[in-house]
């Protein structure tokens, strides 16, 4: 396989903010793998949370790029183990990679991804939108450009309730809320019941990542169910999640792909754990991959278009919550665009 990578800076459509900062930009690495004449793309958000830049992903894969166009492709699942053992501090770049990788089997086998794992599009839940952190009368206007059957409010500061109820007063649709881990066990407590009767139906990450021993008390306090993302980064990090998260986030770039998410979404409905699959702003590449898995989640997270002026590829239709494919092909569906 030949491979080729691209960067680009996606100018959001409002400055985004949440509890730990605000970006107008999202950095984003594409990677595209080449055989004989098809072409597979995946993406992975740069996310400084995280500490993995674009650059770094780009000087993981430029090290090791021989050992990479060796490889031939002949099970997505195998070529994933591949590059989990060639990249193990670089969840990122595996999944671009994987993602590419799954993209371009679907080309070769002529089947868009979710026929390949049997899935009946009928099955995926709506989407939400979120609104990032701003003053109320901004986040009114967010919600007026875009109506939607269920909004994801991002919380996690002084007075985030109050506002909460400002934007209740402007839609009867259904709030999920995402702390990012900015609320300490005693201010989750003293939201709940606000939260309650504000409509909320799902809180993520309302702890700090490592506070498994208050997420106990708030997991047995909460009539509304709490989501882990933060702390569900990782495979590994499912089984953790049972008796402290009602259900988890899955994000693609952070669990390295496509072929664990596959995995934690199996792990997850065996320890009777909800599933979401969320996005970090991806374009319509990344976000085609969520939505082929969407068919096994009880909520979608797949905004990222949306939220972004640029995209990087066309094919993905966004209507009152429904995503839809405008001329569903193989692999991921979507065709990738300004690019080059």
């Amino acid at each position: 396989m030949n491979i080729s990578h691209f960067s680009k800076e996606l100018p959001f459509v409002h400055p985004f903010t949440i509890s730990r900062g605000t970006k107008t930009h999202q950095p984003t690495l594409i990677v595209e793998l080449e055989w004989k004449g098809l072409k597979g793309y995946g993406e992975a958000p740069a996310i400084t949370y995280y500490d993995i830049t674009v650059e770094k992903m780009v000087s993981d894969l430029e090290a090791k790029r021989p050992v990479l166009e060796r490889f031939a492709l002949t099970d997505p699942e195998r070529y994933w183990h591949f590059l989990h053992h060639l990249f193990p501090k670089n969840p990122f770049l595996v999944c671009a990679l994987d993602m590419a990788g799954w993209d371009l089997w679907g080309k070769m086998v002529k089947k868009p991804l979710y026929q390949l794992w049997n899935l009946d599009m009928q099955n995926a839940p709506l989407t939400d939108y979120t609104i990032g952190i701003d003053r109320p009368d901004v986040m009114v206007r967010k919600m007026q450009e875009k109506p939607w059957p269920v909004y994801k409010i991002k919380v996690g500061f002084e007075g985030d309730m109050e506002l909460l109820a400002e934007l209740r007063k402007h839609t009867p649709m259904p709030f999920r809320v995402d702390a990012n881990a900015g609320w300490t066990l005693e201010q989750a407590l003293e939201k709940l019941p606000l939260m309650q009767d504000l409509g909320v139906e799902m809180i993520e990450q309302p702890l700090a990542k490592g506070d498994w021993e208050g997420m106990a008390e708030l997991f047995k306090a909460s009539n509304i169910p709490l989501y882990a993302d933060e702390s569900c980064a990782a495979e590994s990090d499912v089984e953790k999640c049972q008796g402290f998260f009602h259900g988890i986030n899955i994000k693609l770039t952070k669990c390295s792909g496509i072929t664990p998410a596959r995995r934690m979404i199996r792990n997850a409905r065996k320890l009777g754990l909800g599933v979401m699959i969320g996005c970090m702003n991806e374009s319509s590449i990344g976000s085609a991959a969520i939505v082929h898995l969407s068919p096994l989640l009880d909520m979608l997270d797949a905004d990222g278009p949306l939220l972004l002026r640029e995209d990087l590829a066309v094919g993905l239709i966004y209507k009152e919550g429904s995503i839809t494919f405008s001329h569903l092909g193989p692999g991921l569906g979507v065709t990738p665009a300004g690019l080059y």
